[in-house]
């Protein structure tokens, strides 16, 4: 088996750089050992007079990096367009942030073209080809299109909104009939997948059978594949990197106060704003806490061309020097706030000093933070993770304190409840994560997805591909006319 897994963007994984995002911190381990070809972008883009699509190999451990300057032209449209500013908060239920351009669409479809291209490189007999995430909705479709009839599978690491939001995304049933082309779609929890099912449902028509639909393409199998991380290998690192110099700075400069952190990408999803809410009443409720508790919060920025990110950035930076105005000291200041990345090992130990992690997104595929946090932790005296509802991960995680994130005065008495925890009560939920955490491992989430991509493909074997007058995968000039001569308007 020859395994091409595909990404928007890829990590290199070198010890002392800042990860980029959590996909990329998941798959690194796993395409480091498997022997897999990584594909995605290189992060640079190039112009027209690039012919063909020119892959830059590097080795990843058993594995290989295949990275791609993608199409200048369309680059922009693309990302921060189509993927960020209409998929995004509709995937993540904020579909008043939804901006997407006909123009928009087209550099989204010509992209996913361009990948498609590229891969035929790697479009060995026994290849398989998988998938990862909102920005190559259509690549099944483009492969299937070249003629590519090895298997394809596709995993979605945000979640899947209720059929009514994702009806606000501009062109929503096009992109859901390119999906059909990957025999194995997976999604991070039960309810993304039910609410896949009831689109497919209710919007296409389709019948559905124990999780088999079949389409123009054939059949394809919708299924629950959770991601996971790898428990030992952070334990082990979060261990070591007490005595990393930015972990000791921060120990020495706490003076025997707690410490709550929270780790999270500048995004609107996350629910910062709330956050620094929930902490600013509790110590306005609870004025004891002041000076026993203080917070850590680290917040990278992205995408920072797009309007909604801005103004996310803005308005947190105004509201924590309020927060830190209103109840700091001259020798005490109430909300640490870091805009900047930190490498795995670093924030390993970052979590390991931590006596409460603060996970509070309004809505997440999974967040693997809350799951670095519970493997950091020192097993004779663990912290306290406070997790919101709305994560992937509170379905796992169930002996954490889960939170309702857009209820303030909720969170601000969770977190203080976490604050003073007892070390029995801490203990006993903290083993209980770990064990739900070595049940699920990144490599186990691999392995299964894997084999059942195999299995797919098996049973549409025996399936033939329905006759069909294309419903994708059309010229850009063909989605433009239709789109003028149907009012503009979206589906």
């Amino acid at each position: 088996m020859n395994l091409v897994v595909v990404s928007n963007r890829v990590a290199r994984g070198k010890a002392n750089e800042p990860m980029t995002g959590g996909l990329a911190a998941a798959l690194l381990p796993v395409v480091e050992k498997s022997g897999a070809i990584w594909v995605g972008s290189s992060g640079r883009v190039r112009d027209g007079a690039q012919k063909e699509p020119f892959a830059e190999i590097e080795a990843l451990g058993a594995g290989a990096l295949a990275m791609l300057d993608l199409p200048a032209a369309h680059y922009g449209g693309y990302y921060e367009g189509f993927a960020n500013s209409a998929l995004w908060p509709a995937l993540h239920s904020r579909t008043d942030l939804i901006r997407a351009s006909q123009e928009d669409y087209i550099s989204y479809r010509e992209v996913n073209a361009f990948m498609a291209r590229a891969l035929l490189r790697f479009q060995k007999p026994d290849a398989i080809f998988w998938i990862q995430d909102y920005h190559f909705l259509a690549l099944g479709a483009e492969l299937r299109d070249l003629g590519v009839t090895q298997p394809l599978g596709f995993f979605l690491h945000t979640p899947w909104p209720a059929r009514t939001i994702i009806e606000g995304v501009p062109h929503h049933r096009e992109l859901v009939e390119a999906m059909l082309a990957y025999d194995l779609i997976g999604f991070q929890t039960e309810d993304d997948c039910e609410s896949f099912l009831g689109y497919l449902s209710a919007d296409l028509g389709l019948e559905i059978e124990n999780g088999v639909v079949t389409s123009r393409y054939g059949t394809s199998r919708i299924a629950v594949f959770p991601i996971g991380i790898d428990p030992e290998k952070f334990a082990t690192q979060a261990a070591k990197a007490a005595s990393h110099p930015d972990v000791s700075r921060l120990r020495r400069s706490l003076n025997g106060e707690k410490l709550a952190i929270g780790v999270d990408r500048l995004d609107y999803s996350k629910g910062l704003v709330n956050r620094v809410h929930a902490f600013d009443r509790m110590w306005t409720l609870q004025p004891a806490l002041q000076r026993t508790v203080s917070l850590l919060q680290i917040a990278t920025p992205s995408r920072g061309g797009i309007e909604a990110y801005g103004n996310l950035q803005s308005e947190l930076a105004k509201l924590i020097s309020d927060v830190n105005g209103r109840h700091g000291e001259v020798d005490w200041t109430p909300i640490r706030y870091l805009n900047k990345g930190y490498s795995q090992t670093v924030l390993a130990g970052l979590y390991r000093a931590a006596q409460v992690g603060v996970v509070t997104p309004l809505q997440d595929g999974m967040n693997l933070v809350a799951k670095e946090y519970v493997a950091a932790q020192n097993p004779a005296d663990p912290g306290v993770l406070v997790l919101s509802k709305f994560a992937g991960a509170a379905n796992e995680l169930d002996t954490a304190l889960l939170v309702n994130p857009h209820d303030i005065d909720g969170m601000a008495r969770t977190i203080a409840v976490a604050v003073s925890m007892p070390l029995t009560e801490r203990r006993m939920r903290w083993e209980a994560m770990m064990a739900k955490l070595r049940a699920g491992t990144i490599q186990q989430w691999f392995a299964d997805f894997v084999e059942a991509l195999r299995v797919t493909q098996v049973d549409r074997a025996a399936a033939p591909l329905v006759a069909a007058a294309p419903l994708v995968a059309e010229p850009p000039a063909v989605w433009a006319l239709r789109s003028v001569n149907a009012g503009a308007q979206y589906h």
